[in-house]
């Protein structure tokens, strides 16, 4: 891969290829920005999850564990 290097005095695009550890940390990026997203994703479900279950029990007249009543507390 490569990238450009703009010398802003006097306007100068160089292309240099990136260094062996630039491609390693952004491979690591990558791995890293995935995993972020994957957590985000769980995250919304859980709570989405805890949700339905709360109106579920608030529909039935059941007790709701903690979690629960949080997810609806205003």
């Amino acid at each position: 891969m490569k990238k450009v290097i703009i010398n802003c005095a006097t306007n100068e695009k160089t292309l240099v290829d990136y260094t062996a550890e630039e491609v390693a940390q952004q491979e690591a990026d990558a791995i890293t920005s995935e995993e972020y997203q994957t957590n985000v994703e769980n995250t919304r479900t859980q709570e989405a999850n805890l949700k339905a279950s709360a109106k579920a029990k608030l529909i039935a007249g059941e007790a709701l564990t903690e979690d629960e009543a949080n997810t609806i507390v205003l």
